[in-house]
């Protein structure tokens, strides 16, 4: 996992463009944090757990943190709204009560409470980081990112970063390695019959190459038009030929400049009846006229290249591979949940400061990219297009979707069934078997005359024999 990976983007004006924004990137130090920052799943803990008060002049105060890293202070959050107003591109912080600083005031916050969190979590695992470190990973990035000292220095003067904040962000991104590499041990190698039945499941579409044919194919809605081109063709059905009689008569404009060929097409590939007769056909002979949906086809098989699957030996390193990294997301995924809730039940926010990340933020039940007019009585200009569902929707997976390529299989969204019937395209889908009674409902009185069985229908004509190809009647 990169060190890149995961990076934040803080609203604002200006976008990306402004030369901090790219200098910061460039250098790691908007989101420190790579991957696990990036995995970071908001919880909201209700207010009510044991409030040890934030210090005066201190805008949060996090509890078990490192010592003397616990204590968010107004000038430490003054400093980091100058920072993320630069990496937003913003010459100047905004002013308390501006738009701006409503909209910046979470991300300063989150960029001051993730490097204590994620420090405090590296000294429970025991994880530590020299100054001699922290050093060589410095020179290492400078190097990367900034071709003189100039150009660093007018870095640090356009992100309001200092020396010491850049080796904060440093060591803590060393930290975040450190801990995705410790959680990487902990996850457990997928096992022989994970791989096998993966191997199993995927076969069919990851691990065997289907047969393919190369055919050459004339096609023209007149079909005498089409039968003189076979009769051209069975006389002579060299590739020169072909080239010949398909500018004549081929309506088709991808092949009728190249003598019709189609090369490695499968069955799949071709529409039927054209993908049955090609693969039914032995090769060098001339076939047609076919009727087809673009009009009547005349086909030659050239060659073919049988069907082949590949044997679990040589893809079972593959197949552990993307075991394993599916298994580290999902381990590392619910590690992160927890981690966060964990810090999150740490963490107390003065009034004015107070966000989800706040063990003391009270949560209105909303989602928080919702309009606030999705809630209001009479909303100012009508309700809003996007508003959510007014209750949660569960979607787990559609039954008999779970397998061991989709683990999570196909997610069914849940929805009232309509009163009446069946939904239109169930069929009888939602029927009960046959002698079960509904909750609630009573059998059927013993001597009742049962339903009379519906009419038979008359016997629908058959329809007529399929002509082989080559025999269609004029």
């Amino acid at each position: 996992m990169s060190s890149d990976q995961g990076r934040r983007r803080t609203s604002g004006k200006g976008g990306g463009g402004a030369p901090g924004v790219v200098a910061a990137r460039r250098l790691g130090l908007i989101a420190f944090g790579a991957a696990f920052v990036a995995l970071f799943v908001i919880v909201a803990i209700a207010e009510g757990i044991g409030h040890p008060g934030v210090p005066s002049g201190a805008v949060a105060y996090v509890e078990d943190a490192p010592a003397g890293r616990g204590e968010v202070t107004k000038a430490d959050f003054r400093r980091g709204l100058a920072q993320v107003a630069a990496q937003s591109g913003q010459k100047q912080a905004p002013k308390p009560g501006s738009k701006q600083y409503a909209e910046l005031k979470e991300s300063t916050l989150n960029t001051l409470l993730e490097p204590i969190w994620l420090e405090g979590l590296g000294e429970e695992l025991g994880i530590t980081v020299s100054d001699k470190e922290v050093a060589k990973e410095f020179k290492k990035l400078k190097s990367e990112n900034f071709k003189t000292q100039a150009e660093y220095k007018k870095f640090l003067k356009q992100s309001n970063f200092t020396q010491a904040d850049v080796d904060e962000r440093v060591k803590l991104q060393i930290v975040s390695t450190k801990v995705q590499e410790q959680l990487k041990e902990e996850v457990p190698a997928p096992s022989k019959s994970e791989v096998e039945d993966y191997y199993e499941a995927a076969k069919p579409t990851q691990f065997t190459q289907k047969e393919t044919r190369d055919v050459r194919v004339i096609v023209n809605k007149n079909r005498k038009k089409a039968k003189a081109a076979r009769e051209a063709l069975s006389k002579d059905d060299t590739a020169k030929n072909w080239n010949k009689v398909a500018k004549k008569y081929s309506e088709e404009p991808t092949t009728s400049q190249s003598g019709g060929l189609r090369k490695g097409a499968t069955e799949e590939s071709l529409e039927e009846p054209l993908g049955a007769a090609v693969f039914g056909t032995p090769e060098g002979q001339v076939e047609g006229p076919l009727k087809t949906g673009q009009g009547y086809t005349v086909f030659e098989v050239e060659n073919s290249t049988p069907g082949s699957v590949q044997e679990l030996k040589t893809v079972e390193a593959q197949i552990e591979s993307t075991l394993a990294q599916r298994a580290e997301q999902e381990y590392f995924s619910s590690y992160v949940a927890g981690f966060n809730a964990k810090w999150t039940a740490r963490t107390f926010c003065a009034s004015g400061y107070v966000t989800e990340r706040c063990a003391n933020f009270e949560a209105s039940g909303h989602p928080s990219t919702a309009p606030e007019a999705c809630y209001e009585a009479n909303p100012k200009g009508g309700l809003p297009e996007a508003c959510p569902a007014p209750v949660f929707q569960l979607v787990p997976a559609l039954p008999g979707t779970v397998t061991p390529l989709e683990p999570r299989g196909e997610p069914l969204a849940q929805r009232p069934r309509p009163a009446g019937g069946e939904e239109e395209g169930e069929g009888a889908a939602g029927a009960l078997p046959e002698g079960l009674v509904p909750e609630g409902a009573a059998p059927p009185e013993e001597g009742a005359p049962e339903e009379a069985p519906p009419a038979e229908e008359p016997p629908a004509e058959e329809p007529p024999a399929e002509e082989a190809p080559g025999e269609e009647s004029e």
